[in-house]
């Protein structure tokens, strides 16, 4: 398809709903539509309808069927709008802002968000480690202590973990293979028992990796090469630092604090991995990508991806799961 290459080309391109259909159903089927239910090739086109009929089965089925967009009321004019302005604002996008400039409400906007962050997530990462140092590091995601209620702090003051870190906030870690890729993801706490099994299901055997001083990574040395750069000594020795991955948490909590704002911890890996998105798919001199690019990236992954109203805000009973 013709490549609009700035907002406002791609909400002149996308005004049309047969345009956006056809621009979905080539990233979704590039040899050639096929069936959703039976996958029988060649189905022929209704265009009242906007929906093929199967030449085998006889179902009809439309572009949206087995996707992000399925059963939503919402028109592809807006919903890929919304997902370009996702994968290309830097800081993210809040639902108030998509809510107003596509004219729907809040709630909707919100939901529709929560969807295309769900087309975001990566397929199959691959372990990292094969081309460069790996630097290794987490953080902490919340409000200040000083800023709760006071309710909340009477909770955090008389639970089980005491004051010490970042009490009452959520625990990011990151990897960062230099030359390449992050992975970011929420952990329960900053112990042994958490961070070991993410390190292994990302990292290969025997790669290079630098993490601060933490007690938490020294047992890290029996199976990676593993450098250690000191704070308190100082954020650079010649190869040695992580600065990489802190450039990372800079640009993560400028989304979640300046355009998030308030972000439950049921749902902010969801936020995580739509930074994850960006920052991987970001313009290098190695590779060049503009906005065309990462949004026809994130469109080829909206198949088979469904997020319901009540998964998104843990209401499915064991009934629905």
């Amino acid at each position: 398809m013709e490549r609009p290459k700035t907002l406002l080309q791609a909400i002149q391109y996308f005004s049309d709903e047969q345009v956006c259909i056809d621009a979905v159903a080539a990233m979704r089927w590039p040899q050639g539509v096929v069936c959703a239910a039976c996958g029988a090739d060649k189905p022929y086109y209704l265009k009242a309808a906007k929906r093929w009929k199967c030449r085998e089965c006889r179902g009809q089925f439309s572009v949206k069927v087995n996707s992000i967009f399925e059963d939503s009321p919402i028109s592809l004019t807006k919903w890929l709008p919304a997902l370009w302005l996702l994968v290309n604002c830097k800081n993210g996008v809040s639902s108030y802002e998509v809510a107003r400039d596509l004219a729907i409400t809040q709630k909707s906007a919100w939901f529709v968000l929560h969807r295309l962050r769900l087309a975001l997530r990566a397929r199959d990462f691959g372990k990292l480690g094969g081309s460069g140092p790996v630097e290794m590091d987490e953080t902490y995601v919340g409000g200040k202590v000083k800023n709760m209620h006071k309710a909340k702090l009477k909770r955090l003051k008389f639970g089980n973990v005491g004051w010490q870190g970042g009490r009452g906030k959520a625990v990011v870690m990151g990897m960062l293979e230099r030359g390449g890729q992050v992975r970011a993801m929420t952990i329960e706490d900053r112990r042994k028992r958490s961070i070991d099994p993410v390190v292994t299901a990302n990292v290969e055997a025997g790669s290079h990796i630098i993490t601060d001083e933490a007690d938490v990574y020294k047992h890290l040395t029996a199976a990676y090469y593993h450098e250690v750069i000191n704070h308190m000594e100082g954020y650079v020795r010649d190869h040695v630092y992580t600065n990489g991955i802190e450039n990372f948490w800079s640009l993560l909590k400028r989304g979640l604090n300046g355009t998030y704002v308030n972000v439950e911890p049921y749902h902010l890996q969801a936020y995580v991995e739509e930074q994850v998105f960006r920052f991987n798919n970001r313009a290098t001199k190695d590779n060049p990508l503009d906005d065309a690019d990462r949004f026809l990236l994130a469109l080829s992954q909206v198949a088979n991806r469904r997020l319901t109203y009540a998964e998104l805000t843990g209401k499915v009973t064991e009934t629905q799961a």
